[in-house]
């Protein structure tokens, strides 16, 4: 292993976003106003306020999140019968980090007049409503965004034209991930950083089943293929609550250990939020809602390192 390997807890911060509460295995949510309640099996401690059980659902409802990066916006779903609602607020940090990577990277770029790259191309995989996407191609990145998932990726589309980015070169397509994958390396296709986000289990357009324990060593070789010759990073999500960030960046380690470059682990979070206290207090409570494990991968050159 890189001997610069380490292990971090990014919290995600989303403007109009609030984590009130957590415990007893639920979550009580503030989005836009509106207070929801949903399950959440990462939260096996006691809630902090009123039994989490007492506190009611609420009716469907949607509202528009501006989440703070590049005036992009994202339709926020809320239904009883679905614990998705279009946004996973705890990726917030990463957004802000690709979105400065490839902005900066760009800029220099420009002013070193480089010829060997001219462009940024993306590869987002299991890119469900598409913010990642969308803050990739804000900071002037070719993408291609791919779920298995039509109603996600109509979403994202959706998400596309409430951010004012129509015109953005983003590639949308309903796919199996790993069928795409090995099409783009018949094709030759190459990508500069690949973004990804694999759930647990799914299921593909075609009915093909997908198994994390199963797919993910045969995802991660077959990216490996896709990547350019100077590749700029791998971001890797997982809500996965079976599987360690340290064993995802172990398969990552073997994937990119002739790149070089540095690899860091660890885990997305949420920090609650009180009404009654104070920024510094909320920031000092020490109670965080583990979300997500991630490991990431990126070039030798961190000059626009900012996560």
């Amino acid at each position: 292993m890189r001997e610069n390997t380490n292990i971090k807890i990014l919290v995600g911060e989303v403007p109009g976003y609030k984590l009130l509460d957590s415990g007893g295995k639920q979550k009580l949510e503030e989005i836009g106003g509106v207070k929801i309640k949903r399950a959440e099996p990462r939260a096996w401690w006691h809630p902090q306020g009123a039994p989490l059980g007492n506190f009611p659902k609420g009716a469907p409802w949607e509202t528009i999140l501006d989440i703070g990066i590049g005036g992009i916006k994202v339709k926020v779903k809320y239904k009883n019968t679905s614990k998705h609602i279009g946004i996973f607020p705890e990726q917030a940090s990463q957004w802000k980090w690709i979105e400065d990577k490839i902005r900066n990277l760009r800029a220099h770029l420009s002013s070193a007049k480089s010829e060997i790259r001219k462009e940024i191309k993306i590869l987002n995989l299991f890119g469900y409503t598409g913010i990642a996407s969308l803050v990739a191609a804000k900071g002037g990145a070719k993408v291609t965004h791919v779920d298995a998932s039509k109603q996600s990726v109509d979403w994202a589309r959706e998400n596309q034209k409430l951010s004012g980015l129509v015109d953005a070169p983003i590639r949308w397509i309903v796919d199996d991930v790993l069928k795409f994958i090995k099409k783009e390396i018949g094709r030759g296709e190459k990508y500069d950083a690949i973004i990804m986000d694999p759930p647990s289990y799914g299921k593909g357009p075609k009915g093909e089943v997908w198994k994390i324990e199963e797919k993910l060593p045969e995802l991660l070789e077959s990216c490996k293929k896709v990547l350019s010759d100077s590749p700029l990073f791998i971001i890797f999500n997982m809500y996965s609550t079976e599987l360690s960030s340290i064993s995802v960046m172990n398969l990552l380690n073997e994937v990119t250990k002739n790149l070089g470059g540095s690899l860091s682990c660890g885990e997305l979070a949420l920090r609650h939020h009180s009404a009654e206290a104070t920024r510094r207090e909320q920031e000092n409570s020490g109670r965080l809602l583990p979300m997500s494990i991630f490991a990431l991968w990126q070039s030798g050159d961190k000059s626009f390192d900012t996560i």
